[in-house]
């Protein structure tokens, strides 16, 4: 696990417009071969959640449906939704920043990877205030508006 891709996902996160700021990249081989940020309200699209469309790229990037040997770095734990095509792309280790205790699928309200059958290593926490203070920004942003 390496800071420097958590930052990353932060920054892209930050480009969110108005959808809500989360940001995903994939790393492999200790590059990063795709990025995404939320676009549900931008495209009208209700699963262009960002790790939806960073899996999206990265099988583009190495035309290939399966990411082994793969890393996810996503600013908030993923939804079922999300870990399920996590999961199923075969991605070998995800880290997340803040915990998503109302709709997270690594763990907090459920946990995926008991349900799927399927093994990858989770870590969550990763620079979790800078994650979190994002998300409270723009939530106090939508509340002032």
């Amino acid at each position: 696990m390496k800071l420097e891709f958590m930052k990353e996902a932060i920054a892209i996160a930050k480009t969110s417009d108005k959808d809500i700021p989360i940001g995903a990249i994939i790393v492999k081989d200790g590059k990063i071969i795709a990025k995404a940020v939320n676009r549900r309200e931008k495209n009208q699209n209700t699963v262009h959640h960002a790790e939806i469309l960073a899996i999206e790229k990265a099988n583009k990037k190495l035309k290939n449906w399966r990411l082994n040997g793969c890393e996810m770095y996503v600013t908030l734990e993923p939804c079922p939704m999300c870990a399920s095509a996590i999961l199923q792309a075969r991605i070998d280790k995800l880290y997340f920043g803040t915990p998503d205790l109302l709709n997270g699928a690594f763990g907090s309200k459920s946990d995926m990877r008991i349900i799927m059958g399927y093994d990858i290593e989770v870590k969550g926490g990763i620079l979790e205030q800078e994650c979190s203070s994002i998300l409270n920004n723009y939530f106090e942003g939508l509340r002032n508006a």
